[in-house]
């Protein structure tokens, strides 16, 4: 399940990089999925208890309600997080919210130096990653490096 997840986050990602806007046709049906599969199979995606999922949605809005009230973040990063949340349990959500973190530093170090050498048709379809954007960057593509990290923590252990 843990694939499934990663390439609907690779999705969002892609959208969110490209357009700086995630269709509510991949966030409100990943909710309903994440929330179906909890009320039927008695388990998250992840294999996490209920408790464990709806802690993490709880933890999902707590961390980024505050940022949508503020205008930090998009409706769709919240729906994301939430989906996110749902469908796993507490440290799959914690490790790709720290890992989405140190992914936008990295990015913030690492792109003004690897932008202008990327190939112009590269810049074109990830545009709203380009480092200096006034409107700072998508959440979505740094939340898969997150959960890309989370996962490869999952399974080490």
């Amino acid at each position: 399940m843990s694939a499934a997840l990663i390439a609907w986050c690779a999705l969002c990602a892609l959208q969110d990089a490209r357009h700086r806007l995630i269709s509510n046709l991949l966030t409100l049906p990943a909710l309903v999925l994440a929330a179906g599969y909890l009320l039927f199979s008695g388990q998250s995606l992840t294999g996490a208890s209920p408790l464990q999922a709806m802690s993490a949605l709880g933890l999902a809005l707590l961390f980024s309600l505050p940022g949508y009230l503020r205008g930090r973040m998009g409706a769709a990063d919240v729906k994301t997080l939430s989906a996110l949340g749902l469908a796993s349990d507490v440290m799959h959500l914690l490790l790709s919210i720290a890992g989405a973190g140190l992914a936008m530093l990295a990015w913030a170090w690492l792109a003004p130096r690897c932008w202008p050498h990327l190939p112009p048709a590269w810049r074109q379809h990830v545009r709203q990653l380009e480092p200096g954007s006034p409107d700072g960057q998508p959440y979505a593509p740094f939340l898969l490096c997150g959960l890309l990290m989370a996962v490869v923590w999952h399974l080490s252990r």
